[in-house]
């Protein structure tokens, strides 16, 4: 029995807008546009049969698969899927410093290094054992089809995961506010079917970003 995994990075908030960290520390809402990109994907997505909505345990994420919930669809939260610690930057405006810092640690990454964090934040490693238990999870639940949404980072680092690619690889996966995943599992393995699809955005007229 296959089973289609919807994943989408949650909406377009303020503090995306304006270049503000915000990590799991910092529970922003949707502004504006993040609330038309999520009624955008709603009305483009909303016969497509889910059975079980899964999000984040943060409030964009909540916000963004809203009209879903609003459905009756069950709904539960993980906080595997939170957006990953940044620590010390978290509710700061990016800095020319700040991005330094955060460049070292995403190279660090990038040689395999996935210990390396910012102080206080969290590492790859530690990212990836947390989305390895959401993973395990979504093999083992009886739905057929199922929509999850989460965030930038988390995203990038499941993709790596879903794809059986190291950490090394997660900038390689570009997502947009709103931009969705399609993953089918068959016999256990996972078939991407759309990558950071924003169709429904084009249909809505909504710019793309």
């Amino acid at each position: 029995m296959k089973k289609d995994i919807y994943i989408i990075r949650h909406g377009e908030t303020e503090y995306n807008r304006m270049g503000i960290v915000q990590g799991q520390g910092v529970d922003t809402s949707l502004n504006e546009l993040g609330r038309r990109q999520a009624r955008a994907f709603y009305e483009h997505y909303k016969d497509t049969g889910f059975e079980v909505v899964l999000t984040s345990r943060l409030r964009r994420t909540h916000e963004t698969v809203s009209p879903f919930i609003g459905q009756g669809l069950p709904w539960e939260q993980f906080a595997e899927i939170n957006e990953i610690a940044w620590g010390e930057h978290e509710g700061k405006k990016s800095t020319p410093e700040m991005m330094q810092q955060y460049r070292e640690v995403t190279d660090a990454w990038k040689r395999g290094e996935y210990d390396a964090r910012l102080e206080g934040a969290e590492s790859a490693s530690s990212l990836a054992n947390r989305i390895t238990r959401f993973i395990e999870h979504l093999r083992g639940r009886p739905e057929n089809t199922l929509l999850v949404c989460s965030h930038g980072r988390a995203m990038r680092c499941l993709m790596c995961l879903l794809r059986g690619q190291p950490l090394q690889n997660m900038d390689n996966f570009h997502h947009s506010n709103t931009g969705l995943y399609q993953v089918q599992v068959q016999s256990g393995t996972f078939h991407f079917l759309l990558e950071n699809d924003l169709s429904h955005l084009e249909t809505a007229g909504l710019k793309l970003a």
